[in-house]
């Protein structure tokens, strides 16, 4: 039997708790990310859609979107959009190359792909902080943060996927909170608290936190004794396979010498 890593029953209940006083800064540069993004694409997109654990929030984002639930399967028509908006929610499946197999097949042909979610430098200070914690006081670790992918094994998920023209590149953002009690208060109001399959069942226990928190503070306070809290944002950008899209030259059709490209001396090297 296969384990899951996320526990979606957890994590829809999670993000509906999060409506109650939503925080969003973080979806809110995503969003504005992404329609960046597209200001530099020549094209006008008429069929979007945006898979979404906050439908609300990103319909407000592309008003003509249809916002489509982040499952393992994906409620996308194949062949019917031309562009597909994966926002915020990648880092909580269970088979992201599964996503991205399913968003490729929704789109037409040299239609777009844009993903954007947390990368592994996302959290790193709570993550080592907990971990640092619950060695001290209990002697073990418990599953606190969702793994998260590494930037540099991203942009092949997409070739994988049968994207073209694939493209992974990061953003990373810095916010400071109070405390470290006031991060974990944000990601709850984020819709990002603990939903593994693996989590504990169980309250965390006083002496485990209040032992997380001196060690956040003493590693990971600014000049201004505030902590800080790392966000990496990656996205993924690639294109529906297509016979007008650029093709790479066949290895060793070249007319022209690079030496000569850039005004340089080839230099022989021995064998």
């Amino acid at each position: 039997m296969t384990s899951h890593l996320t526990d979606h029953e957890a994590l829809a209940r999670n993000r509906r708790r999060a409506l109650r006083g939503p925080e969003f800064f973080l979806q809110q540069a995503a969003a504005d990310d992404i329609q960046d993004r597209l200001t530099l694409v020549n094209r006008t997109f008429k069929n979007i859609a945006v898979v979404t654990g906050f439908p609300d929030f990103w319909k407000k984002q592309f008003p003509d979107a249809v916002c489509i639930e982040d499952g393992d399967y994906l409620d996308l028509s194949e062949g019917g959009h031309d562009l597909v908006v994966h926002a915020m929610c990648m880092h909580w499946s269970n088979d992201p190359v599964g996503q991205l197999i399913q968003c490729r097949r929704a789109l037409r042909p040299d239609g777009l792909f844009l993903g954007v979610f947390f990368g592994g430098e996302t959290l790193h200070e709570l993550r080592s902080s907990l971990a640092q914690a619950e060695a001290d006081v209990i002697g073990g670790l418990s599953q606190r943060i969702a793994p998260m992918g590494e930037i540099r094994d991203l942009g092949a998920l997409l070739q994988r996927a049968g994207f073209s023209l694939p493209v992974a590149d990061t953003t990373t953002l810095t916010a400071s909170y109070d405390s470290a009690l006031a991060l974990m208060h944000d990601l709850r109001a984020m819709g990002e608290g603990n939903a593994l399959n693996g989590r504990p069942r169980y309250m965390m226990r006083r002496d485990v936190l209040r032992r997380a928190c001196d060690i956040y503070s003493d590693h990971f306070s600014g000049p201004d004794n505030r902590v800080q809290a790392t966000f990496e944002l990656i996205t993924l950008t690639g294109w529906a396979p297509d016979e007008s899209q650029p093709q790479p030259l066949r290895p060793g059709s070249a007319t022209a010498r690079l030496a000569d490209a850039l005004g340089t001396k080839e230099t022989a090297v021995k064998d």
